[in-house]
């Protein structure tokens, strides 16, 4: 959305203002201000005029300008009805020099997590993609994939879910000794060994979707499945950008955060490596991710892998 339709935006909200005032306040014709008005309502806006003015009455459930609206982060979104992959097109606009953008879809065909897995994701999801442009070394790049899994974790227990962090970004829901997944993650980046270029964040969310129309070897569930009605999508969006907007501008906050929700220290676990298989007691994770396992040989240090909570072993 551009800033004038912002402030126009952010006035019909304050209403009701004439569109003579609104001419004034924001110097622009009165023509102007009725093509506004007119591209909201395209958008999704209720806007009533009546003999005060215009009045906004309500945001649209879902989309670009209604989650900029009150959008309390600098991102800019572009929103698609489907996409075959938001972080595709992620990658295409930081190809093109653009930062601190968000591609948002409601329906995915093809995307992809980890390890090349299939993605399933539905309409009624939230499947987005971050791009940005930090300040820091590829060495450090791995920070904002913790910063992601918690800024999710924030956004879901303020919907009423009790999400949890598998290590290293898995978003799950506890069921006894039961994991259902609710949130996968994927970060690309570009750079050299001294600076990150850029890094997509993709993050897909099982929102308002029904877990029988998901991959049953996911063991997934949902946010509407969890709470027992569906969770307002743009609210939720904009709680994750926020935290996460707030994560990623102070790093040195990200891995003390992920302890408080992760599930993983503690327990027994193996670690799929290239190197092969590590397992032991998830003891701590250091910056900017890495988890230290302790097995009977000693101490291990693993930076990534698949990783499996095993069951506690029984006398």
């Amino acid at each position: 959305m551009n800033e004038t339709r912002h402030r126009v935006l952010d006035a019909l909200a304050d209403g009701p203002v004439s569109g003579p005032t609104l001419a004034d306040e924001l110097d622009i014709s009165r023509s102007a201000v009725w093509k506004h008005v007119e591209a909201l309502r395209d958008e999704g806006f209720e806007v009533r005029s009546d003999d005060a003015g215009y009045v906004l009455d309500s945001v649209p459930e879902f989309g670009a300008s209604a989650v900029e609206y009150g959008l309390d982060a600098p991102f800019s979104v572009e929103y698609h009805d489907s996409i075959p992959s938001t972080n595709a097109r992620a990658r295409d606009l930081a190809a093109e020099g653009a930062s601190d953008v968000v591609v948002l879809a409601d329906e995915q065909t093809g995307g992809r997590g980890r390890l090349d897995r299939d993605w399933h994701s539905p309409s009624g999801g939230v499947w987005l993609s971050v791009l940005f442009r930090p300040d820091v070394p590829m060495a450090h790049a791995p920070v904002f994939t913790l910063a992601s899994a918690v800024a999710v974790t924030r956004a879901a227990r303020e919907a009423g879910v009790e999400a949890s962090i598998k290590w290293p970004n898995d978003v799950l829901v506890r069921r006894g000794e039961e994991e259902r997944k609710l949130v996968g993650i994927l970060t690309e980046m570009e750079g050299e060994a001294d600076r990150v270029s850029w890094v997509v964040v993709g993050i897909g969310v099982n929102a308002n979707v029904d877990p029988a129309d998901l991959p049953d070897e996911a063991n997934p569930t949902s946010l509407s499945a969890e709470r027992g009605e569906p969770v307002d999508r743009r609210l939720f969006t904009q709680r994750l950008l926020e935290e996460f907007d707030s994560l990623r501008q102070d790093t040195e906050q990200v891995v003390e955060a992920w302890r408080e929700y992760a599930t993983t220290l503690g327990q027994q676990v193996r670690v799929e490596t290239p190197g092969g298989p590590i397992e032991g007691e998830a003891v701590d994770i250091q910056f900017p991710g890495a988890l230290v396992i302790e097995t009977e040989s000693g101490t291990e240090v693993v930076s990534a892998g698949d990783c499996e909570h095993l069951r506690p072993v029984t006398e």
